[in-house]
């Protein structure tokens, strides 16, 4: 049920919606699976399918989940063909097909074998809070996160997310926390980090299940190399990998969270409940305190 990956967004303050007014929203945009013909398709399907709704709530906290169903057709097949395709031609006109002759035979190789193509189903799914204002997306992907958002804007009118900003970037942040040794309150830095240098060929160096307190870490960020990943754990209970994006990776739930729920439910559909609300509070939390640190400035203006 946890999510592994964050895409981090607000939520604008022009959300008013109820978990009803969304399911009938995303519905208008469900998914529907591609035809022989089509190369993919994409839309809304519902996060827990016995349930059938396209906006599962459990109190507050909803989950959706976006599908994009695409051909699995490789280049090397195309071109195969296309090949094939150009001798024969080759043979009945006497000469070579030319340019824009083999983009056209391309084209008809592709809409020829994409009927006769694999077709491979991803989700991704979203979590909207609407109480403490987070839309979470969990990819790892940007060009993804930018499809998904998308269709949460076609469907959600007016469009209901806003990026974060903060006062200290990620990089600055995690650069101080590794070269002090100290984390903010309630995290502490586990073994993983990445130190680069400034320009696009600079020089970069990763540390893998390594102490990050030793000379040769201070010595790198002494001589201008930054931060720009760093394992962290929250609180003794979730540990995860902070980018220089803002993007939170690896999110894994530590053993004393399982210790914690003493009571499993027998239902299947109950203890996914219980699963996704101990998530959405356990994350409300971390994210709270990591937005903290990093000072958000929508909060510093709603505080003024």
């Amino acid at each position: 049920m946890w999510f592994k990956n964050l895409k981090l967004y607000r939520l604008a303050s022009s959300y008013t919606w109820t978990a009803e007014q969304i399911n009938e929203l995303l519905a208008k945009e469900a998914f529907v699976s591609a035809g022989a013909a089509a190369a993919q398709s994409q839309g809304w399907v519902a996060p827990i399918e016995q349930d059938g709704r396209l906006a599962y709530s459990v109190g507050k906290q909803l989950l959706c989940a976006f599908r994009v169903e695409k051909k699995l057709l490789p280049a090397t097949v195309i071109n195969q063909f296309t090949k094939v395709r150009a001798q024969e031609l080759e043979e009945q006109q006497g000469f070579k097909p030319g340019r824009k002759q083999m983009k056209d035979l391309k084209l008809e190789v592709t809409e020829a074998l994409i009927p006769r193509a694999f077709s491979l189903q991803r989700d991704a799914r979203l979590w909207i809070d609407p109480v403490n204002r987070w839309v979470a997306l969990d990819t790892a992907s940007a060009s993804k996160a930018e499809e998904i958002l998308s269709a949460l804007g076609k469907a959600l009118y007016p469009f209901p997310v806003e990026p974060i900003h903060v006062e200290i970037s990620p990089t600055t942040a995690m650069t101080e926390w590794i070269l002090s040794g100290h984390a903010p309150s309630n995290f502490s830095i586990d073994q993983d980090a990445e130190l680069r240098a400034a320009g696009e060929k600079a020089a970069v160096v990763r540390y893998v299940k390594h102490a990050l307190d030793n000379e040769d870490i201070q010595k790198h960020v002494q001589s201008g190399k930054q931060c720009t990943r760093l394992a962290l754990t929250w609180n003794d209970r979730i540990s995860f990998v902070l980018t220089e994006n803002l993007d939170i990776k690896r999110i894994a739930p530590l053993d004393v969270l399982d210790q914690d729920d003493t009571k499993m439910p027998a239902d299947e559909l109950e203890k996914f409940d219980a699963d996704f609300t101990l998530m959405c509070a356990e994350l409300n939390l971390m994210l709270g305190g990591l937005l903290d640190a990093l000072r958000e400035k929508s909060l510093i203006k709603a505080a003024a």
